[in-house]
């Protein structure tokens, strides 16, 4: 189920960008720029508008004026989180797309993320992980794009941060770093 440009489905140059609800002011930072950045270089940024870096990555398309991919984990009549009703308005004003596996009436639940999680790898070439902690959504889709084939990325963090765990131990087992 879609609402908005389908066609940003055909591009093959999709980049997911992910990470924690739980952000730091790190994090938000550099969630917005990469996802600026990368869509000003023509990659289509897709993530799962949740809470935290999903939305900061589709809010840097945003100001770059560029389309942005937004999976949820409803269905389209339902907006979650609440506060994001603004930013899924903006993103089809946009020429973006908000996409669903899931019907009408159907809501969000502690099953339905992670399902949605193995789209938004499916969709992108790539993963590029931002914020993690240990035990994380964000490593059920990065064990998704592992299962698709597809490359992951991640953001160097502070060694003391909870946020930076997941990540940096990505890092460790292998995921290209990322710098700039």
């Amino acid at each position: 189920y879609c609402i908005g440009n389908i066609e940003l489905l055909e591009s093959n140059k999709k980049i997911a960008i992910i990470g924690c609800r739980d952000y730091s002011a790190y994090g938000h930072n550099i969630a917005e720029k990469f996802s600026y950045e990368l869509s000003m270089r023509g990659m289509i940024i897709v993530s799962g508008g949740a809470k935290g870096i999903d939305s900061f990555a589709h809010k840097g398309c945003l100001k770059a004026n560029k389309e942005t991919i937004m999976v949820l984990g409803n269905g389209l009549d339902y907006v979650y989180p609440p506060e994001n009703k603004l930013l899924e308005r903006e993103i089809i004003k946009n020429n973006g797309l908000l996409i669903s596996e899931y019907p009408i009436g159907v809501r969000p639940s502690k099953y339905t993320f992670p399902a949605r999680n193995r789209i938004i790898s499916g969709l992108s070439s790539g993963v590029l992980v931002i914020e993690a902690k240990q035990k994380s959504g964000t490593l059920i889709t990065v064990d998704f794009a592992l299962e698709q084939g597809k490359n992951i990325y991640a953001v160097p963090g502070n060694i003391n941060s909870e946020n930076a765990m997941g990540t940096n131990e990505l890092i460790k087992q292998g995921a290209k770093i990322v710098t700039s």
